[in-house]
């Protein structure tokens, strides 16, 4: 029983020892500064708490809003074929695949190896090897080696969690991908439709321009009109056909645009059609901003997912500085001599089997550079992660206060075309019956065109407005049903071993 005891106190001894050792090298409270923002605390504009009343998020086919089948068409493909959706997806496998890799470190591994050698002896009468000498004879072995990570520190457990982490990065940067993609081809499409109201503007003024310019001719073939009418009405005729012919390309290089975000050639994009866009309802809001939008929006969930893992990182840098223990052990056979399979008899059996212990003593400020450089990365990942919700929540305002614009203006431009119409119907009689010249009609038609304009402009940007707010919501992706809990951000403490083996741990550096 003593001796047991005593064999007991050595190996606790030993242990100590191992720990003292470690603990030469500390921390001297190297730790983390940034603390993540809590969305709660952040205050709301007039334009959220008003919006907020309604109580809801957008769908996730939000752009089906727009009633519009060709746009629901052509976002299909782009969800299906775009390379950069393609890119997104090979990513989200490849951190898979490294989260693979980190967890199998914390399962037992094992390795054979096996040699069947044909060892011919030198003959050498002074350095010879005695009774083998100029013999040939097998030289074998076998072996199948083990070794498991004990992870008294969580090194292993840590890098595990952290590479699980960057899979969820990689899945929500993987939806934020695909938010865009949307938001991409819906403001394309937008922009495709408004050329199509631009020329159709264009070609009116161009119909227009040449009754004038008929009108004129018959004036002065009645002899009531002058040559200078006829050249008043010639004049405007050659920068309507080059308007027109840039609207022309403008149209087909939108569509060359929508095939390409779709993955497609621009063989595919000229099959599209005049877009036939409407906007029903506004979109509503959660009456919960901005605490949910937190866990909605796909890049906001990324950067949370990524303070998460900056976290685990910390661990790992903390777990450095405590001993490595590993269990190891061996099982083999080797023989020199004998036949060719002579060596796997039980004779020929061997065996190891024991701990492996690595600890750290002097590192040159290895252990503690790298707890800095997983520190500072924590902090960067929190202040990213506080200006997304910033910049998310800036996103939000910015587009209900364009949305409610829109509609004013809408209203607006609504009456200054009913406006200009008026006085251009007013002139175009007048001067039928020769009461006004032709200068005035000109003045009404250019008013009257450029307020048309201005109204498929607002139109345009009220689509793109709608769009806009519902990419700065997270896009109805639902993004929250995958989001790491506050505890599993927060920055980790110091072990309690390090902290009594380290008094100087809460010196500034």
């Amino acid at each position: 029983m003593p001796r047991r005891l005593n064999r007991t106190l050595h190996a606790f001894s030993a242990c100590a020892l191992a720990l003292c050792l470690s603990g030469c090298i500390g921390t001297w409270g190297i730790a983390p500064q940034t603390k993540t923002l809590q969305a709660n605390t952040l205050s709301t504009d007039e334009a959220i708490q008003q919006a907020a009343s309604d109580a809801h998020w957008p769908d996730q086919q939000w752009w089906h809003a727009y009633a519009d089948p060709q746009l629901d068409h052509w976002i299909a493909l782009a969800l299906a074929g775009s390379p950069s959706l393609a890119m997104a997806a090979a990513r989200v496998r490849q951190a898979r695949a490294m989260a693979g890799i980190a967890e199998s470190a914390e399962q037992l591994q094992g390795n054979g190896q096996a040699a069947l050698k044909r060892h011919n002896w030198p003959e050498d009468q002074f350095y010879g090897p005695g009774a083998l000498s100029g013999a040939n004879t097998w030289d074998n072995q076998a072996a199948l080696g083990l070794s498991y990570a004990l992870d008294l520190w969580g090194r292993e457990r840590n890098t595990s969690e952290q590479a699980v982490d960057q899979v969820h990065v990689s899945v929500a940067e993987a939806r934020q991908a695909q938010l865009e993609l949307q938001h991409n081809v819906v403001r394309a499409y937008i922009q495709l439709s408004l050329h199509f109201a631009q020329r159709d503007i264009v070609k009116a003024e161009l119909a227009q321009q040449q009754q004038i310019l008929a009108l004129a001719q018959r004036r002065l073939d009645a002899g009531i009109g002058t040559h200078f009418e006829v050249s008043q009405a010639e004049a405007p005729l050659p920068e309507i056909h080059r308007q027109l012919d840039s609207l022309d390309e403008a149209i087909a290089l939108a569509r060359n645009q929508l095939a390409a975000l779709a993955g497609k050639g621009p063989g595919e994009g000229a099959q599209l059609q005049r877009p036939s866009l409407a906007l029903a309802a506004p979109l509503k809001l959660p009456s919960t901003l901005p605490a949910e939008l937190v866990g909605q929006r796909p890049d906001v969930v990324a950067s949370r997912w990524q303070v998460a893992a900056q976290a685990r990182g910390i661990d790992v840098a903390h777990a450095g500085f405590f001993p490595n223990v590993d269990l190891v052990g061996s099982l083999g056979f080797m023989a020199t001599g004998g036949g060719a399979l002579a060596f796997l008899t039980g004779r020929k059996f061997n065996y190891t089997v024991g701990p492996a212990v690595t600890l750290p003593v002097f590192d040159g400020g290895r252990l503690r550079a790298q707890l800095g450089a997983a520190s500072a990365g924590y902090d960067m990942a929190v202040a990213r992660y506080n200006q997304n919700v910033v910049d998310a929540l800036k996103g939000v305002s910015d587009q209900l206060i364009r949305r409610e614009s829109m509609e004013a203006q809408a209203h607006f431009a609504a009456e200054s075309v009913a406006a200009a119409q008026k006085t251009y119907d007013i002139a175009t009689v007048a001067f039928k019956r020769g009461l006004t010249d032709y200068l005035n009609v000109l003045n009404a038609q250019t008013l009257l065109f450029r307020q048309q304009q201005v109204q498929q402009q607002v139109q345009a940007a009220r689509l793109v407005a709608h769009a806009d707010l519902v990419t700065a919501l997270g896009g109805g992706l639902q993004a929250g049903r995958d989001v790491p809990d506050e505890q599993r951000q927060a920055a980790p403490k110091t072990p309690a071993t390090l902290a009594i083996l380290n008094p100087r741990r809460g010196r500034a550096e």
